[in-house]
């Protein structure tokens, strides 16, 4: 059964990066205990500010060391605390790949790397952007990603990593991305929403990219064709089972990222579907192999055929 959502209602904008710290405050006001580290002054100019302030003794600020933030994290969780760590996203994966793989990963400690900024979201032009991340974090052992699709579904996944063991990557983009869900839903780490249910093609997405796949099925139903759309939260575990459905289900797969399309998840859903034996048609739609252009990320998004009208004619392309 699909989940209703917004895309009738373009523009209903919302605030991950703003998010994850209102309901983070809302777990230390009830009483839960965890601790939480970050860099930079990300923290303090977002809502996770009010943490800093009211749990003063819960927090701990690296500057712009962002390695030894995620090693402390690892040691922090070690001696028994669940960890909340914010790192502004593009030097989560590249400065600290060490700490991640070896004090996090490899110790499989309880520490939430929560990487804000992710994509092309940043604004800072290619040395800011963050489109590797997920190929560097699928090798890693242990490691749960998880990319929430808007404001809510990241308060939600901040609610479920309490009760889910082992470290976790939280990626979120920088703000200001529409709402995907018009009403509440259950959610689960490690299994894929069905959004629309569909009969021509199917789109697999996640983060920020969904809406623009709302808008693009959107556009495709006017013209008279069925496009299912699967929310995959959760980039590792991946929902294989969800994946295979869809694909049987349309026989034309297109995945859509903020993240090269080189090792993300269009990576993992096509050796999903060659292991699966499947024989439809497979595309990827996210960032070429190569250093993006400079401009505002929508802009961007246009530009390399990321957006609903790239998307729709993609999967046009592929029906014919």
């Amino acid at each position: 059964m699909a989940v209703k959502t917004t895309y009738d209602f373009d523009q209903m904008l919302s605030n991950a990066r703003e998010a994850f710290g209102e309901e983070l405050f809302k777990c230390a006001e009830e009483g839960i205990e965890f601790l939480f580290t970050y860099s930079d002054n990300v923290a303090p100019s977002s809502s996770a500010g009010k943490i800093l302030k009211n749990y003063p003794d819960r927090c701990f600020n690296f500057g712009i060391a962002e390695p030894n933030q995620v090693g402390a994290s690892a040691g922090m969780a070690l001696a028994g605390h669940t960890v909340f760590a914010q790192v502004f996203g593009p030097f989560l994966p590249l400065r600290a790949a060490d700490q991640i793989h070896t004090d996090i990963a490899y110790n499989d400690v309880k520490v939430r790397l929560i990487g804000t900024h992710s994509g092309v979201t940043a604004g800072g032009g290619p040395t800011h952007n963050d489109i590797a991340d997920l190929a560097l974090y699928r090798a890693i052992p242990n490691l749960t990603i998880v990319v929430p699709a808007d404001a809510d579904q990241c308060q939600k996944v901040i609610r479920a990593s309490f009760d889910y063991d082992g470290p976790m990557i939280i990626r979120i983009d920088r703000a200001g991305s529409p709402n995907v869900y018009a009403e509440d839903y259950e959610y689960e780490i490690g299994k894929a929403i069905e959004l629309m249910e569909g009969k021509d093609a199917s789109i697999i997405s996640a983060g920020s990219n969904l809406y623009e796949c709302l808008m693009a099925a959107k556009t495709l139903a006017e013209e008279g064709l069925s496009v299912g759309i699967l929310d995959m939260h959760t980039i590792k575990p991946l929902d294989t089972e969800a994946i295979i459905r869809a694909a049987k289900r349309t026989k034309i797969v297109v995945t859509v990222e903020d993240h090269s399309i080189n090792g993300g998840l269009g990576g993992a859903v096509a050796e999903t579907l060659m292991e699966a034996g499947y024989t439809g048609k497979f595309k990827r739609v996210g960032m070429p192999d190569k250093f993006s252009v400079l401009g505002d990320s929508d802009e961007i998004y246009k530009f390399y055929g990321m957006d609903r009208t790239g998307i729709a004619k993609t999967i046009k392309e592929l029906l014919k």
